[in-house]
C-alpha cells in the first residue's frame, strides 16, 4: 500500500465521530422543534427535519468527494475557489432572492442556495494559501493589507446583501492573524473600539471625553521621562474622543432600525417584549424553563406551542435547554469545546503552514457562531442571525460546514508529507 494511501485511511477519527454526534443531536432537535404528530414520518420532505436528514445524507456525498480528493488540490486551487466565492456573491446581488430582509439567496429549482455560507470556505483557503506562501509573517504593512483585502472583499459583498450576521463571522480571522504574528496591541485596540461603542450608548459622549482626558494625563504623568510619550498620549485622545463623536452618526445613520433596536434592547435601554424582544425572551424562557434535567424529548411546550420563532434554525439551542435542561446544554456545549480543542492541537501538529493557518480558521470561524448563536438565544450578545453550526436547519450552511471541517481533516490526514 502507498504511504499516501495508508495516510488517507488513517483520519482523525475524534473530529468525525465529534461531526456525526453533533450532527444527529441537531437533527434530533430540529425533529422536536417542528414536530407534527399529523406527520410523524421522519422522511416527510414537507417537514424541516425532513428536509434536514436530505442534507445530512447529501454532506455525506460532499465529505467522500473532499476525503477522496488529493490533498493538494486544496492550496493549488485556493485563488480559484476564492474567486468563484466571490463571483457567486456578486450574482447574488444582481440576481439573488429576498428572504427576510436579505439579498442572499440563489435559487435554484425549489431549493435555496446561500453563497454566504460557502464564502468562508474559499476566504480560509486563500488566506491559509497567501500567508503559508514563502512563511509570510504579519509584521509587514503589506502583508497585513492584502490579508485584509482577502477577508474584507466577501465580508463586504455579504454586508451589501443585508445580511449582517454572515459578515461579521469574518472577524473570526483576526484570531488567526494574530496567531500568525498580528500585534496583540491591535487586537487590543479592537477590543477597546468595541467597548467604547457599547459604553458610547450608554453614556454621555462628555463624561466619556473627560474621563479619557483624565486618563491619558495620568499616563503622561507615569511616562512623561519616555521619549514622546506626549504626543502618542495626545494622538491616542484624539483618536478615541473623534470615535466616540463618530458613534451617535453611525449607530442612528449607518445600521438599520431594527438593527438599533436589537442592540438597544440588548443594552437594556429599549424593553420590546412584542417586537425585538421577542425572541430573545421566548427563548429565554424556554431554556430557563427546563430546569437541571430538562421536559423530556418531545416535550418542550414552548417548543411544541411555537412560541419561540425562528426555533428550528437561530434558536435551535433553546429547544436543547428546553427538553435537556442544564445537564442537555452542557453536553452539547462541552462537545462543542471538545471539538475545539481537538481542532487546534490538530492545527498545531501541522507540518504545513497552509494546513497550520487553514485549521485555525476552521476553529475561528466554528467559535465565532457558537459563541455568537448561543449568547443571542440567552440574551448576551445581540440577534444577528446566524446558525449553531451542525445543529441550525439549512442545508446551505450544514453543506458548508461539513467541506469547511473535512477539508481539514483530509489536510491533516496527510500532514506527513504536506510541507
Amino acid at each position: 500500500m502507498k504511504r499516501n494511501d495508508t495516510i488517507r485511511s488513517s483520519p482523525d477519527w475524534v473530529v468525525i465521530i465529534l461531526y456525526i454526534v453533533l450532527v444527529m443531536l441537531g437533527w434530533m432537535n430540529i425533529y422536536a422543534a417542528v414536530y407534527d404528530e399529523s406527520h410523524p414520518s421522519i422522511l416527510d420532505l414537507s417537514t424541516s427535519y425532513g428536509k434536514q436528514l436530505l442534507w445530512i445524507l447529501t454532506s455525506g456525498v460532499l465529505i467522500l468527494a473532499v476525503m477522496f480528493t488529493d490533498a493538494k488540490f486544496f492550496p493549488a486551487f485556493s485563488y480559484v475557489l476564492y474567486g468563484l466565492t466571490l463571483a457567486l456573491l456578486v450574482a447574488v446581488l444582481l440576481v439573488g432572492k429576498e428572504v427576510a430582509g436579505s439579498k442572499s439567496w440563489i435559487s435554484i429549482g425549489s431549493f435555496g442556495l446561500q453563497p454566504a455560507e460557502f464564502a468562508k470556505i474559499g476566504a480560509t483557503l486563500a488566506l491559509a494559501r497567501y500567508l503559508g506562501d514563502l512563511h509570510i509573517k504579519m509584521q509587514s504593512p503589506r502583508t497585513r493589507f492584502i490579508s485584509g483585502i482577502l477577508i474584507a472583499a466577501p465580508a463586504i459583498l455579504i454586508f451589501l446583501q443585508n445580511d449582517t450576521g454572515s459578515a461579521l463571522v469574518f472577524m473570526a480571522f483576526l484570531l488567526v492573524l494574530y496567531r500568525e504574528g498580528l500585534s496583540g496591541n491591535i487586537l487590543l485596540i479592537g477590543l477597546l473600539a468595541i467597548f467604547l461603542f457599547i459604553i458610547s450608548l450608554l453614556v454621555d459622549k462628555y463624561f466619556i471625553i473627560g474621563a479619557m482626558a483624565g486618563l491619558a494625563l495620568f499616563a503622561w504623568l507615569m511616562f512623561r521621562r519616555v521619549k514622546r510619550s506626549l504626543p502618542l498620549i495626545l494622538l491616542l485622545l484624539v483618536g478615541a474622543s473623534g470615535f466616540v463623536y463618530s458613534v451617535d452618526y453611525a449607530f442612528n445613520n449607518i445600521l438599520e432600525d431594527h438593527q438599533r433596536t436589537r442592540i438597544n434592547v440588548l443594552l437594556g435601554k429599549e424593553t420590546d417584549l412584542r417586537g425585538a424582544g421577542y425572541n430573545v425572551n421566548q427563548s429565554k424562557i424556554a431554556i430557563g424553563s427546563g430546569g437541571f434535567f430538562g421536559k423530556g424529548f418531545l416535550q418542550g411546550t414552548q417548543t411544541k406551542y411555537d412560541f419561540v420563532p425562528e426555533q428550528s434554525t437561530d434558536f435551535i439551542f433553546c429547544t436543547v435547554g428546553e427538553e435537556w435542561g442544564f445537564l442537555g446544554t452542557t453536553v452539547v456545549i462541552g462537545l462543542f469545546i471538545f471539538l475545539l480543542f481537538r481542532l487546534l492541537r490538530m492545527a498545531e501538529r501541522q507540518r504545513s503552514s497552509f494546513s497550520r493557518i487553514y485549521g485555525y480558521s476552521v476553529a475561528s470561524i466554528l467559535f465565532f457562531h457558537i459563541a455568537v448563536n448561543i449568547g443571542m438565544t440567552i440574551g448576551l450578545a445581540p440577534v444577528i442571525g446566524i446558525p449553531l453550526p451542525f445543529f441550525s436547519y439549512g442545508g446551505s450552511s450544514l453543506w458548508a460546514f461539513s467541506i469547511l471541517l473535512f477539508i481539514f481533516i483530509r489536510l491533516d490526514a496527510n500532514r506527513l508529507i504536506m510541507l
